[in-house]
């Protein structure tokens, strides 16, 4: 598979330097300009997170790059990058969609388009080449079933259950936001009106059982989660790392949200060519495939074959039926910024 894709790549049109396009110089200089800085550093793309590790490893293996990244949410990512400048330690980052605009409004982005730029779908992409959705991820819970007798198949099903509900930092992190959108949506709200995924969580919070745990790999394993709301390739991963039995991992049947992640390339990045190498990379068939195998759904699925395999361990299509994309990503935006504030105001507050 790698000799297929570094052939396919070496036909490749790559652009270097500030150029946005891959479409004139070719990959050998963009792969000797990165073999030169030797290493691609990253915020937010840890192993564990829609199987980063296999493509670190590839980028080594093809490249000689040296990798270690800070595992950390979309908001902080930006202000590292914006706090750093000159003395940047980071290369790329992966932030929620939200977040994309955001990195760009505050200029501490440079933009860069892949080869399969094409195959991108234009609502997942900026125009200039600053940001583009790589992959996917629907809005799951992951229910530890060594703690819950009856796992929520709804966000009704959560309202009245007895269980600690973790969502996570929505003052930070997109997952916890996008949490707060899918409950919206399952009680008639809309990224215009987040108000009832407000009124959902502050009734949790009301009965004591709003966690402020952060449902991940460690806090999960601990026993720390009972309810956690995430990402379903998060969910999946988590699970099948820790162990199959213990957890069930399902879309809410009344209702979610599809949203996706992007890298964003520092401004001041220390290895550009890296960054952008790691982009393309990422972009590529080989790269898609490794998100999926991370369980996440990869941007250009319409143009890959997954492995069988692969494929099998993604969740059955119709539990996706009421799952719906951002409709208006402007309004979104604006929503998103208000959201932490709104957060503190109507939910935190129910907890005192």
């Amino acid at each position: 598979m790698k000799r297929l894709l570094l052939a396919s790549l070496m036909g490749t049109a790559i652009a270097l330097g500030t150029q946005a396009m891959a479409s004139d110089a070719d990959l050998k200089s963009l792969e000797q300009a990165a073999r030169k800085e030797g290493a691609v550093n990253s915020v937010g793309m840890p192993d564990s997170w829609a199987n980063w590790k296999d493509t670190w490893v590839d980028l080594n293996k093809l490249y000689g790059l040296k990798h270690i990244d800070t595992d950390m949410s979309s908001a902080q990512e930006i202000a590292k990058f914006a706090a750093e400048k000159d003395n940047a330690t980071a290369d790329i980052g992966d932030v929620g969609a939200a977040f994309g605009p955001i990195a760009v409004q505050q200029g501490v982005t440079q933009p860069y388009k892949p080869s399969s730029w094409a195959q991108i779908p234009d609502w997942a992409k900026d125009a200039d080449g600053h940001w583009m959705l790589a992959y996917t991820g629907s809005i799951a819970f992951i229910v530890n079933k060594q703690l819950v007798k009856e796992s929520p198949k709804s966000w009704a099903d959560l309202k009245t259950g007895k269980y600690k509900v973790s969502i996570g930092d929505v003052s930070a992190a997109a997952q916890a936001v996008n949490g707060v959108l899918a409950a919206a949506i399952a009680n008639g709200g809309n990224e215009k009106n987040i108000q009832p995924g407000l009124d959902f969580f502050a009734e949790i919070a009301k009965q004591g059982r709003l966690s402020l745990s952060n449902p991940t790999i460690q806090t999960l394993e601990k026993g720390e989660v009972e309810v956690g709301i995430v990402w379903d390739f998060n969910g999946l991963s988590y699970r099948d790392q820790i162990d199959p039995s213990r957890f069930d991992v399902l879309i809410p049947s009344d209702g979610s949200v599809i949203s996706g992640y992007t890298t964003i390339i520092n401004k001041y990045a220390k290895n550009p060519n890296a960054a952008k190498l790691a982009r393309e990379y990422i972009l590529s068939d080989a790269g898609q495939i490794n998100l999926a195998k991370g369980n996440a759904r990869p941007i250009r699925a319409e143009h890959l074959t997954l492995p069988a395999e692969v494929k099998a361990k993604l969740l059955p299509n119709e539990q996706y039926a009421k799952v719906q994309p951002i409709k208006d990503a402007k309004a979104w935006e604006e929503t998103s910024k208000a959201l932490p504030q709104q957060w503190q105001e109507h939910v935190i507050i129910e907890m005192e």
